[in-house]
């Protein structure tokens, strides 16, 4: 084997001449890729004037140098750009956006949290959403206000998503 399986690293041999190149080269790929963060996402065109370390992800029409490296990740060294395609759930931090992006399904998706539930301090604040709760529009006394309320009430839980909408 030549290269580790997810990232392509460059492999060792025992005899191998200029080990160091290798070895380097591997060091360059992991600093790129640990803790990823980027300047911005879906760029098709290379800045004009990057600076060492900084990493961009590139668009689905990439151009000039970046041409066919389709949502890799294109990193700025000193011998140049290096092109590390993404693996299925790995994450970046897009510094211009201030979020995160992650990548599923051949596609870059950026700010998408998906999650099981919420836990804050331990105490779960959201969770899977809950099945339609239809507004009051019976009952043998009617409070106007009270189901102004409770209207507002349930068009934010549907607006957050927290529970299902309603059709009337």
């Amino acid at each position: 084997m030549n290269h580790s399986a997810r990232f392509a690293l460059p492999m060792l041999h025992a005899g191998q001449a200029q080990k160091e190149m290798f070895h380097n080269e591997a060091l360059t790929i992991i600093d790129i890729l640990l803790h990823a963060g980027v300047k911005a996402i879906a760029l098709d065109a290379p800045p004009i004037d990057p600076q060492a370390g900084a990493a961009w992800v590139i668009g689905t029409a990439p151009l000039d140098a970046w041409s066919g490296h389709e949502s890799e990740i294109a990193a700025w060294t000193e011998g140049g750009w290096r092109f590390l395609p993404p693996t299925s759930g790995m994450t970046v931090w897009v510094e211009s956006a201030g979020l995160s992006a992650r990548f599923a399904d051949g596609a870059w998706e950026i700010g998408t949290v998906v999650a099981e539930r919420v836990e804050i301090g331990g105490n779960r604040v959201l969770g899977p959403r809950l099945a339609a709760i239809p507004a009051p529009d019976a009952g043998t006394t009617i409070d106007a206000e009270a189901r102004t309320a409770i209207n507002a009430v349930l068009d934010a839980l549907r607006a957050h998503g927290l529970i299902a909408g309603t059709e009337l």
